[in-house]
C-alpha cells in the first residue's frame, strides 16, 4: 500500500474540526445558514450540490468506460448490493430502532416522539448511499467502474422500492417520493460529474495521450475530493448547528441505533463478500453502499411527510451527523482487513 500523506492519515481530526466549526456557524453566525438555505430547490442545497459534484468528479476521471462492460463477469458483488439493500437493511433498521426507541429508551422518549424517530431512522434505512460512496470507494481503493454500476443499480431500484418500504414498514398512507428531489440529486451527484469526466478523459487522452492523463492529469485533482467533503461538512453543519445543541440527549439515543445498524449492514455485506471471495475491490465499495444512506432524500422526504421540526427530520439530520465518522472508521478497517479477501490489490 502507498504512503498515506499526512492530510489523509489525521482525516478524521479534519472532519471532526469542521462539524465543530460548522456547528459553531450556525449557532453564532446564523447569517450563513440562513444565506446559503436560500439557494435550494426541492429541499436539496444547490451549494452542497455543487460540492458533491465536485468531489466525485475527480473518481469518474479514473474509470475506463469501456471496463464497465467487464462487470457482468462478476455480478457477485451486485448481488450482494441489492440483497443487502433493500431486502435486508430497511428492516434492521426498523427492528434495532424500534427496540432502543420504545424499550431501552422508553425512559427518555415519549411515545409519540419515539414514533416519529422510528420514523426518521426508516427514511434512512430504505435510502442506501448514492453520492457519498464514490468517496468511500475512491478510499478503500475500490473497483470505479465496477462502484459505478452499483450505484447506476441501486438510483433505479430506488424509483421502484423506496416509497413502498416506506409505506410498509411505518404504515404511512399515501407516501410520495419527492420526484424533483431524487431526480435533481440523481443528475447532479452523478450523470453531471460522470459526463464532465467521460469528455474530459475522452479529449485529453485523444490530445496528450493515456500515460499523461494517468500519471499526470489524474493526479492533479485528488485533494478535490477530500477538500470537497470537509466543506461539505461545514456546511451541512451550519445549517443544523442549532438544532443539534438544543437537543444533545435525544442526539446521543438516536445516534446508537444508526450506528449500531450501519455496522451490521457493513459487516454484513463484507462478510458475505468475503465468504464468497470477491477481491477487496469490490467487496469493499459493496460493503460501503449499503453502510451510508442517500441523506439527501431522507431528509426531504421526513421534512414534506412530517414537518421541519418534527422528530422524523431530527433523526434524519443525526444520521448526517453519525455518517462520516463511523464511514471513516468503516474505511480504516476496510483497509486494514484488505489481506484477508481474494485478490486483495
Amino acid at each position: 500500500m502507498n504512503s498515506i500523506s499526512f492530510f489523509d492519515r489525521y482525516l478524521s481530526l479534519w472532519v471532526a474540526l469542521c462539524i465543530a466549526a460548522g456547528v459553531a456557524i450556525g449557532k453564532w453566525l446564523p447569517c450563513v445558514p440562513e444565506t446559503l438555505g436560500q439557494w435550494e430547490y426541492a429541499h436539496v442545497s444547490l451549494p452542497v450540490a455543487a460540492l458533491i459534484a465536485l468531489m466525485i468528479y475527480p473518481m469518474m476521471l479514473k474509470i475506463d468506460f469501456r471496463s464497465v462492460r467487464n462487470v457482468g463477469r462478476e455480478p457477485r458483488g451486485i448481488v450482494i448490493t441489492c440483497v443487502v439493500n433493500w431486502l435486508i437493511k430497511p428492516f434492521t433498521m426498523f427492528a434495532i430502532a424500534w427496540v432502543f426507541f420504545y424499550v431501552i429508551f422508553r425512559a427518555w422518549i415519549a411515545p409519540e416522539l419515539a414514533d416519529e424517530y422510528l420514523a426518521g431512522a426508516v427514511l434512512l434505512g430504505a435510502a442506501p448511499c448514492t453520492a457519498m460512496v464514490f468517496v468511500w470507494s475512491q478510499l478503500t481503493r475500490g473497483d470505479a467502474a465496477y462502484t459505478l454500476v452499483q450505484v447506476a443499480l441501486n438510483d433505479l431500484i430506488i424509483l421502484i422500492a423506496f416509497a413502498p418500504i416506506v409505506a410498509f414498514l411505518l404504515g404511512v398512507s399515501g407516501v410520495s417520493v419527492p420526484w424533483p428531489t431524487l431526480l435533481l440529486s440523481v443528475g447532479v451527484f452523478i450523470v453531471v460529474p460522470l459526463l464532465a469526466a467521460a469528455i474530459t478523459r475522452s479529449v485529453v487522452i485523444r490530445r496528450r495521450g493515456a500515460a499523461y492523463f494517468n500519471e499526470k492529469f489524474v493526479p492533479r485533482f485528488s485533494p478535490i475530493t477530500m477538500v470537497g467533503l470537509l466543506l461539505t461538512l461545514v456546511i451541512l453543519f451550519s445549517f443544523q448547528g442549532h438544532t443539534l445543541l438544543e437537543n444533545p440527549l435525544h442526539i446521543l439515543l438516536i445516534a446508537i441505533p444508526l450506528i449500531l445498524q450501519t455496522l451490521l449492514v457493513f459487516l454484513l455485506a463484507y462478510g458475505w463478500a468475503w465468504k464468497w471471495r470477491l477481491p477487496h475491490r469490490i467487496a469493499a465499495p459493496a460493503a460501503m453502499i449499503g453502510a451510508s444512506n442517500f441523506f439527501e432524500l431522507a431528509v426531504a422526504v421526513a421534512i414534506s411527510l412530517f414537518g421541519l421540526q418534527s422528530g422524523a427530520a431530527l433523526a434524519t439530520v443525526v444520521g448526517v451527523l453519525v455518517e462520516v465518522p463511523i464511514m471513516l472508521l468503516l474505511v480504516k478497517l476496510a483497509q486494514a482487513s484488505r489481506a484477508f479477501f481474494n485478490n486483495a490489490d
